[in-house]
C-alpha cells in the first residue's frame, strides 16, 4: 500500500498539510473526545494547558553537542536484529485498531511520505534535558488514512522493545496523537535514527516529558480504552514505576 507521497501530498507545502492536522485538533468531533470521562491523572493539566499549542523550537545553533540516550539501548530480540541485520528492509509498521482502513507501511514508504522537521528539547523525568532535531512523518496524517473510528479515544504505540520481559508500550490520547509536532521520527539531526535511540522509528509527542517518547514502534493502535492493555494505565512506567500517564510539560 503507498501512502500519501510528497508529489501527491504537498502540493502547496508542508503548511497545508499541517493545516489539515490543525483542522483536525479544531473540530467538534475531537475536541468532544475530552469531554466524555476525563480521567484524574490528567483532567487538571487539560484545564490549564492549551491544546493546540506548539512546543518551542530551536535553532541548529542551539542543539546539545551530545544527545544522550536513555532506556532501552537496543531490544536485542532475535527479531530485532534480523531487521537490523537486513537494514530495516523488511521491517513494517501496522496501524490498526478502531480504525476503517488498517495498513502497514514499510520503511522506505514512511520515508516517501511528507516530513516534518522540527528542533525541540526533551526533557527527562530523570532531570536532565537536550536539545535534537527530529525528521519524520506527521502521526496525524497516518491517522487520517486509516480513518481512525469516533469510538476511539486513545492511540497505543506498542514497541520491539521489552523490560524484564514485558513488552515496551506507551499511549496518547486522540488531541496529541493529532497534534502537529506529534511525529514518527526516522531521522535524527540529519541522520538515521540508530539503534540506541531507537531505530527505525520512535514517537515524538514534544509537550510531552521524555518517557513518552516511546523507541522501537512497531504498530499504532487507535483504542477506545486504556483498560486491558498490559497494566492497564497507558505505558510501561506508568504500569511499573507509578509514573503520571500525562506527562505534559
Amino acid at each position: 500500500m503507498t501512502l500519501i507521497t510528497r508529489r501527491n501530498a504537498l502540493v502547496g507545502g508542508a503548511g497545508l498539510m499541517l493545516a489539515g492536522c490543525d483542522q483536525i485538533i479544531a473540530s467538534p468531533t475531537t475536541q468532544s473526545l475530552l469531554k466524555i470521562g476525563e480521567q484524574a491523572t490528567y483532567g487538571a493539566g487539560r484545564i490549564v494547558t492549551d491544546r493546540n499549542a506548539l512546543a518551542r523550537e530551536f535553532t541548529r545553533a542551539e542543539m546539545s553537542p551530545i544527545f544522550r540516550a536513555n532506556g532501552t539501548l537496543n531490544p536485542g530480540t532475535a527479531e530485532y536484529n534480523a531487521m537490523v541485520a537486513d537494514n530495516f528492509a523488511n521491517w513494517q509498521l501496522r496501524i490498526d485498531g478502531l480504525v476503517a482502513k488498517p495498513f502497514t507501511l514499510g520503511l522506505a514508504q514512511i520515508k516517501a511520505a511528507p516530513l516534518r522537521t522540527q528542533i525541540t528539547r526533551h526533557d527527562c523525568v530523570e532531570g536532565w534535558s537536550a536539545i535534537g532535531e527530529w525528521t519524520g512523518v506527521p502521526l496525524c496524517l497516518l491517522l487520517r488514512r486509516a480513518n481512525v473510528s469516533s469510538s476511539a479515544r486513545y492511540v497505543v504505540f506498542h514497541c520491539a522493545d521489552f523490560y524484564s520481559g514485558t513488552p515496551y508500550y506507551e499511549s496518547v490520547d486522540l488531541i496529541d496523537a493529532f497534534h502537529p509536532q506529534t511525529i514518527l521520527a526516522h531521522h535524527m539531526n540529519g541522520q538515521p535514527l540508530t539503534v540506541n535511540h531507537g531505530a527505525p522509528l520512535r514517537l515524538r509527542v514534544e509537550r510531552q516529558l521524555g518517557y513518552k517518547q516511546a523507541k522501537y514502534v512497531m504498530r499504532v493502535e487507535a483504542v477506545a480504552s486504556l483498560d486491558g492493555i498490559h497494566g492497564g494505565k497507558g505505558g510501561f512506567w506508568e504500569d511499573h514505576s507509578g509514573y503520571q500517564w500525562f506527562a505534559g510539560i
